[in-house]
């Protein structure tokens, strides 16, 4: 099993950039495809991005691509999320999550470890 650990959230302006980190405990990050989901007040959690274990593939929620980028550093059991020209509708709880299955997921359900949020909060 594995836990993960959210860090680097925080207040940012329109426009601005701003990078998450996952670090995890437990049995090592590389077994696990991991992704970032969020969730705003009063909206369901969503998919944002996520990697394959060992990097390769990666894949993201249309109202991200081209601003967020995911990464992975397995030798730091360490997954980052470096987003950059952020809007106010990305204002959210940030979580880390892995999953045990095959292929990438966009459903929350397909994630089993989660991480108990870090707050990005967009605003002027």
């Amino acid at each position: 099993q594995v836990q993960p650990v959210e860090s680097g959230g925080g207040l940012v302006q329109p426009g601005g950039s701003l990078r998450v980190s996952c670090a995890a405990s437990g049995r090592t990050f590389s077994s696990y495809i991991v992704g970032w989901l969020r969730q705003a007040p009063g909206k369901e959690r969503e998919f944002v991005a996520a990697i394959s274990r060992r990097g390769k593939y990666t894949d993201y929620a249309d109202s991200v691509k081209g601003r967020f980028t995911i990464s992975r550093d397995n030798a730091k059991n360490t997954v980052y999320l470096q987003m950059n020209s952020l809007k106010p509708e990305d204002t959210a709880v940030y979580y880390c999550a892995g999953s045990g299955r095959v292929v990438i997921s966009t459903e929350p359900s397909a994630y089993d470890y989660w991480g108990q949020g870090t707050q990005v909060t967009v605003s002027s």
